[in-house]
């Protein structure tokens, strides 16, 4: 099948399918897992050539439910952009909206999906990397909570927000490959009787930005209180203090065996991002990890919130990364910082603390 939207990194011939719920089901792979046996680039020069021994848990778990790969899908640079460029592997395209960003990390798997080159995909989120990419690309992607499916295998880029997620065309679809991610029954459809909060500033990282503001999401008002939903206003309160601190940390963490000793070998954007990081000191840090732990235990007064997963134009496909990845992202980012489930329907997103309340919810929407 011809890739016009270079989604794809390495594509696989398929192998014959095993029994089970995802029997047939094409699949795609963020090249940020590991594949027995099939090049994993991890969406850098650094590892071109590199080959696992073994699959990721998330990807052998789709695998054994039947699904059959079909190819690796692209990413920029080590999942670290919120756009679909790579200084190594070129910019993906997006098949929707064409000119315009796939968004990032997981673009290739949104993509694939929306060019109808595969059914279902396995994407990543750190801190938009499935939501947005299923926003730009009108899929649904599902960032699930924090610590539910297994990162085994998967790159580390920040693992107190890094979460592996399923995307498909369906929440129906993106529920199964979730039942069989995470081991759990699928949920049955509901929005009656839950309060839902109407989220038109989202909270921001601590870093003292204001967040964009947008009333977007009240062209989704009337269709969920139809199916019984009660809509609020409502807000998240900010961090206690500057998060970012924290994400840059554990980034260098990520990067100590290849950086700054193999500094050259890295993209030009990458590199910047990673001497950026080092400028963090250890009270920043500190600071920032109390702030995550404080925000975790909040309780929300709501079961779940509704907000779009961009509030701003879609940018071009060649947009300064740097320049737009705050404002792109703001209504994400911090989803992953206070460790909940968001589901993106389009540039809708639910957000709630568990995986079965959005699915629940995406279920209920999918089938008004």
């Amino acid at each position: 099948m011809t890739d016009e939207w270079n989604a794809f990194i390495t594509r696989v011939e398929p192998g014959e399918p095993r029994s089970g719920p995802l029997s047939g089901r094409t699949l795609g792979v963020k090249d940020l897992f590991d594949t027995a046996g099939i090049r994993t680039t991890y969406g850098s020069n650094l590892y071109q050539e590199h080959v696992p021994e073994r699959n990721a848990v998330a990807v052998q778990r789709l695998l054994d439910a039947g699904a059959v790969l079909v190819g690796k899908t692209h990413l920029p640079e080590f999942a670290w952009s919120v756009l679909g460029q790579s200084e190594w592997y070129g910019t993906c395209r997006n098949p929707t909206y064409p000119g315009k960003t796939t968004g990032g990390s997981s673009s290739g798997s949104a993509a694939a999906i929306a060019a109808e080159l595969c059914d279902l995909a396995l994407g990543s989120d750190t801190g938009c990397s499935i939501r947005l990419p299923s926003a730009a690309c009108e899929t649904v992607g599902l960032k699930s909570q924090w610590g539910l499916i297994s990162l085994d295998g998967v790159f580390p880029l920040c693992p107190t927000l890094d979460t592996v997620g399923p995307m498909a065309r369906s929440v129906e679809d993106v529920a199964l490959m979730w039942s069989v991610l995470a081991g759990r029954a699928v949920p049955e459809p509901r929005l009656a009787g839950l309060t839902v909060g109407l989220l038109r500033h989202p909270p921001g990282i601590g870093d003292g930005r204001e967040t964009e503001r947008t009333d977007a999401a009240e062209v989704w008002v009337a269709d969920l209180e139809r199916l019984g939903a009660r809509v609020v206003e409502a807000r998240v309160p900010e961090p206690s203090a500057n998060t970012w601190p924290q994400f840059q940390h554990e980034a260098l963490r990520s990067h100590a065996a290849t950086f700054p000793s193999r500094a050259d070998e890295y993209g030009a954007l990458m590199r910047k991002k990673l001497e950026a990081a080092q400028r963090a000191t250890p009270e920043e840090v500190e600071a920032a990890y109390r702030a995550i732990e404080e925000w975790r235990r909040y309780e929300p007064d709501v079961d779940l919130y509704v907000s779009p997963c961009y509030a701003i134009e879609l940018p071009a496909e060649d947009a300064d990364e740097l320049e737009i990845r705050l404002p792109l992202s703001s209504f994400l980012r911090w989803v992953n910082l206070i460790g909940w489930a968001g589901l993106a329907i389009g540039n809708l997103q639910l957000v709630a603390p568990t995986d079965e309340i959005v699915l629940a919810a995406g279920l209920a929407w999918e089938r008004r």
